[in-house]
């Protein structure tokens, strides 16, 4: 049984990191800002936590925020990097002159 439910994220900008809670504790996923541009820059889940449905929603959430407040995304991690790849709707938020 496969629910979806609306994911709720926490934008922490002390802490520079969008964060939501699972079950088995807390996923964030770092960033910095540069002009228009959010750099990605790392993923933490909890350990043994392996549940790449639930990290992909979270990055389309983040793409979401990052449509809402017309910002680029530049992913410099290989993992958001697949993001991309597999999901070619988010790549209009790439700046230009990123190639995947």
């Amino acid at each position: 049984m496969n629910v979806e439910h609306p994911m709720e994220i926490k934008d922490n900008t002390f802490s520079r990191q969008f964060e939501t809670t699972v079950n088995e504790g807390l996923i964030t996923v770092e960033y910095s800002f540069q002009e228009k541009k959010i750099f990605l820059t790392k993923i933490n889940v909890p350990e043994g936590f392996e549940n790449e449905e639930v990290i992909s929603d979270f990055l389309k959430n983040i793409m979401e925020i990052a449509t809402e407040r017309k910002l680029k995304v530049v992913p410099i991690l290989p993992k958001i990097v697949v993001f991309f790849k597999k999901n070619p709707i988010y790549k209009e938020l790439l700046p230009p002159g990123i190639r995947l």
